[in-house]
């Protein structure tokens, strides 16, 4: 009986080596006829699009990943991270000057904030910066557009108890400055008549945008326009966090507008000219609470399964685009890299390989945080965890410490037999042991770096020169498919795939040594 059962362990311990003999190879060879990187992509943002979490479209990609993952033949777990308040999905928007010079508006609105209610059309004025200013012009406030101060970043206006606080102070300085404008104007004007006399320039307010927020709105506005500069960018209205309900909605847009057509509409406004702005913005609210998920597909070790290798991207985006590069260029790859293991028989490695797909990174690494905090246990076991949120760059190097480096000699060498387009490149890093982060940084990488998990993320670089510019669609209105790179998502898919399926059946999970200094 000990000879059969001997036996029957040796067989199983040399299936499981033949297994895994030749993956990489059909990997790469799989990858050449038949990469799907960029099938994920048009998926996730041209049938789906831009995916906030609380939208349908967070949901829809939610559910398309996970039905894809158990496609393939993986262990697929969705991890509901929390819950939204509300909901939110952005329809169609337009706008348009309406005058004998007038022109089609180029604008946003960020996300969880007003539309319109249909088409409205109203005349335009400038905020007041006074009290005397407000009362001036309270009557003109009823049905208009207000224009008012600074430059957008891509948040909404905070109408929170905090926004009116900041407003609160720049109201009592504009107030006392008013005071002084005064006095200048009034002595000015009373040495009008002196020979060579200079009149005193007035001082400027302090700007902050939408003053007079609440009075505005009480008063009847139809809306907040302020510049923005193009691309233009648009965010979220982070009081979904705090005081918003259903029933406690925003109720009037908050329009970012192209700074050059802002600069048109200001001088006619200055000017007092009579003009009209017509606005349709299908911003559209659903009763909370919304639950936002993580998606991690899992190929569960055979010897090892409570050790990991993991990879992964941001599964949500901003929507006033369709989330295209930020982060569809980091999902999809991880997605085909996954399919690319599965599809070459790598679905029986040493130890396991995670799949993620996070949720919430636009709003504060919400799902990377939340499995990282609810799973500490396998913390010491992850190997490394490649996080891809930087653009369709193509991923050509990787920095590894000296205890590492040995590990990944031979991986580098089969990854330079890939595509002879883009070498690979290998460096042993000569720097001292940093400490580990005690603050989140940008992406998902971030709680696990703080927890002392490896982070090593490969190296990118746009080798033939398709000018890629990730600021130009950082949370902008280009964030978009066709800003992806194919050959760069689909080579990067290849590379991440055989990364992880090689160093799911090394000897052991990689030595923490030199990594960090505490």
């Amino acid at each position: 009986m000990k000879i059969v059962s001997a036996f029957l362990l040796l067989f199983a311990t040399v299936s499981i080596t033949v297994a895994q003999n030749g993956v990489t190879e059909k990997i790469i060879k799989l990858a050449r006829e038949d990469n799907r990187a960029m099938h994920h992509l048009d998926i996730l943002s041209n049938r789906i699009g831009g995916r906030p979490i609380g939208s349908d479209a967070y949901a829809n990609a939610t559910r398309w990943t996970a039905d894809q993952m158990n496609k393939w033949g993986m262990e697929v777990i969705v991890e509901q991270v929390g819950t939204l308040p509300v909901g939110f999905n952005r329809g169609a928007w337009f706008g348009k000057m309406l005058s004998d010079d007038g022109f089609t508006l180029h604008f946003v609105t960020p996300s969880y904030t007003s539309g319109t209610k249909g088409v409205q059309r109203g005349t335009v004025v400038a905020e007041p910066k006074t009290k005397q200013e407000l009362e001036q012009m309270r009557g003109a406030l009823k049905g208009a557009w207000v224009l008012v101060g600074g430059k957008s970043n891509g948040w909404p206006i905070d109408y929170s108890a905090k926004g009116d606080s900041v407003r609160k102070e720049a109201l009592k300085y504009n107030d006392s400055i008013a005071q002084i404008n005064r006095q200048i104007t009034s002595e000015n004007r009373a040495n009008r008549s002196v020979p060579h006399y200079q009149s005193k320039p007035t001082l400027p307010y302090k700007e902050q945008p939408a003053l007079f927020y609440r009075e505005m709105v009480e008063a009847g506005i139809l809306g907040f326009i302020q510049s923005a500069p193009v691309p233009l960018q648009a965010l979220y209205d982070r009081n979904v966090f705090g005081d918003m309900s259903f029933d406690n909605l925003p109720t009037v847009p908050d329009i970012k507008l192209d700074e050059a057509q802002f600069a048109i509409i200001a001088e006619k406004v200055r000017r007092r000219e009579y003009f009209q702005l017509e606005f349709d913005i299908r911003n559209h609210f659903k009763p909370g609470p919304v639950a936002y998920h993580n998606v991690i597909g899992i190929i569960r070790g055979t010897k090892y399964p409570d050790e990991y290798v993991m990879a992964g991207g941001h599964l949500d985006s901003f929507d006033v685009s369709t989330g295209g590069v930020d982060c569809g260029s980091g999902s999809s790859v991880a997605l085909e890299a996954g399919r690319l293991i599965m599809e070459a028989g790598g679905n029986k490695p040493l130890r396991s390989i995670a799949i993620c797909l996070w949720a919430g990174e636009e709003f504060g690494l919400l799902g990377s945080k939340f499995w990282v905090e609810n799973h500490t246990n396998l913390l010491p076991k992850i190997s490394n965890y490649f996080n891809r949120d930087g653009g369709p760059t193509v991923a050509n190097s990787l920095t590894v410490t000296p205890a590492m480096y040995p590990v990944f000699e031979p991986i580098a060498d089969k990854l330079n037999t890939i595509n002879p387009d883009f070498p690979f490149s290998l460096t042993k890093s000569e720097n001292q042991p940093r400490p580990r982060p005690t603050t989140a940084g940008g992406s998902d990488h971030a709680y696990f770096a703080m927890n002392g998990v490896p982070t090593l993320s490969f190296g990118t670089a746009d080798p033939k020169g398709y000018d890629f510019q990730y600021g130009e669609i950082w949370h902008t209105e280009r964030d978009l498919y066709n800003k992806s790179i194919s050959e760069y998502q689909e080579h990067s898919a290849v590379v991440t795939a055989v990364t992880l399926w090689e160093l799911a059946n090394t000897k052991s999970i990689l030595a923490r040594q030199g990594l960090y200094s505490n």
